[in-house]
């Protein structure tokens, strides 16, 4: 019997090539749960490009509700899988602050989480299956499906970018490596070598890629409009998402959105520091994008990075200051309110950093580097600068940098790190780990391709996908998928 593999597919459907490759190369029995819009349902209904043994369409088992939720359910499902469903909901971006057009009542979330154990729980004794094959989880609904199946021990192959930009690694975990043997092949000597892979590899240099090139063009903003204007709005009572988002309630947003990006920025411009003239000794904090998956599901007990740089401040020896820069990237959140600035401002020995220094150059001048889950505390160490970090993550692996278990033991946990020394074999050792267990793979270019054809530049996800031009995209990345599978098929 073919072993039965499950995925996990949200509406960035540029991931379907991976299960057309598995079943037509190595005729594996693939079956797929579908986080998809109405639109893009119609076309997995009607193409005959990728034979699924079953589909799950996630949506059609998920309905608005004035139900109780079954608490006593929900209880046997925390202690069944040993899941914590009040984190995974308080840190749905759905469900909370970040939705600004409609406001679930407790009751509503408790009863969807429910559902959504049901109709996992049916899938998994349906099919038992062998493997599930997901992205990295970015909601709770599929970080809940994996973990139900790590629970049940189905085994996962989790594809994620790694640390090192252009490599990608395939794990069971989404914040380890598999396999902690290496055969040696990088040899760092000095700081030069060490410095001149980082520049190679530097994960900044995708985050300017994307500042660039992802959703900036005005024709392909003002077409994803007009789609949206004409089109059926069906999602809005079929899919939790979509609740709210009326035509009329998201050009509201959308307008709404564009004054308090200008304003933000407007602020961000007018008062965060530019030119770094240090007279103390630095600590360097990075502020990440808000909501994303590295925080909310990565560090779910530090989502309020305004309370983490607070609680770094108060924990500062004398003589240092907190050097807090915004990201870059949060440009697509509309940046962040400015109560949060001004908060971080006020914050005695803190200064605000411009989002257009140079991470690199902050890095340089610190004695040290604390982030809660970003690539930084890993640059650091290029840099022979100890770091603090607040998730689990692979790179905490090297003796410089301290892995925070609570808050309270912020104090200890800096003065103890500015003390360590990165050595040359930590970093040879984690790189030589990543070069074993990883593999290149351009998969921002396969993602890109798909925006530009499908998503109209990124502007507009809920698309219907014509069926040969979905064929032609397959057809066009098939060298990659190829790649993809040859490496899953290591790991099963």
């Amino acid at each position: 019997m073919n072993s039965k593999i499950i995925f996990w597919v949200n509406d960035a459907l540029a991931f379907v090539g991976l299960p057309k490759t598995l079943q037509e190369k190595y005729n594996f029995d693939i079956y797929a749960i579908l986080d998809v819009t109405d639109k893009q349902k119609k076309f997995f209904q009607k193409q005959k490009l990728i034979e699924f043994s079953k589909i799950w369409y996630f949506h059609d088992y998920i309905s608005k509700t004035t139900e109780k939720p079954d608490t006593k359910y929900l209880k046997l499902i925390e202690k069944k899988y040993k899941i914590n469903i009040s984190l995974l909901v308080s840190n749905e971006r759905f469900f909370n602050k970040w939705n600004q057009y409609y406001k679930f009542s407790s009751d509503e979330k408790l009863s969807i989480i429910k559902h959504e154990c049901k109709l996992f729980e049916k899938i998994l004794d349906e099919v038992q299956p062998d493997f599930l094959i997901t992205a990295l989880t970015t909601l709770h609904n599929n970080h809940l499906f994996y973990e139900i199946c790590k629970a049940r021990g189905i085994k996962v192959l989790m594809i994620r970018s790694s640390f090192v930009l252009g490599k990608y690694i395939i794990s069971s975990e989404y914040d380890s490596i598999d396999n902690m043997q290496s055969k040696g092949k990088f040899h760092f000597n000095s700081q030069v070598d060490i410095q001149n892979y980082l520049k190679k590899h530097n994960s900044t240099t995708k985050v300017k890629l994307e500042l660039e090139n992802w959703m900036t063009s005005k024709t392909n903003y003002l077409k994803a409009i007009l789609k949206f204007l004409v089109s059926n709005n069906t999602n809005v009572k079929t899919h939790y998402t979509y609740y709210g988002r009326s035509k009329f309630a998201v050009l509201k947003g959308v307008i709404f959105n564009l004054i308090k990006k200008r304003c933000r920025e407007s602020f961000i411009n007018k008062n965060l520091i530019r030119d770094i003239k240090n007279k103390k000794q630095i600590i360097y904090f990075p502020l990440q994008i808000e909501p994303e998956r590295s925080i909310l599901i990565q560090a779910p007990n530090y989502t309020n990075q305004v309370e983490v740089v607070t609680n770094i401040a108060k924990s500062l020896p004398p003589g240092y200051e907190l050097y807090v820069k915004e990201h870059p990237a949060n440009v697509f959140r509309e940046w962040r309110p400015i109560y949060d600035y001004k908060k971080i401002m006020k914050l005695p020995n803190v200064k605000l950093i411009h989002p257009s220094v140079k991470s690199e150059d902050l890095i340089k001048k610190s004695s040290l580097v604390i982030t809660i889950s970003s690539t930084s505390g890993l640059e650091a160490a290029f840099y022979n600068k100890p770091s603090i970090i607040f998730a689990d993550l692979d790179y905490s692996i090297l003796p410089s940098v301290h892995k925070m278990k609570t808050i309270d033991e912020l104090p200890y946990a800096i003065r103890a790190s500015l003390k360590k020394e990165v050595k040359f074999s930590d970093l040879n050792h984690y790189i030589n780990l990543i070069e074993e267990n990883s593999f290149e793979l351009n998969f921002d270019s396969i993602d890109s391709d798909f925006d530009h054809n499908f998503h109209y530049g990124g502007f507009l996800a809920d698309v219907e996908i014509p069926i040969e031009k979905m064929r032609l995209f397959l057809e066009r990345h098939s060298t990659e998928f190829d790649k993809i599978a040859a490496e899953c098929l290591k790991k099963i």
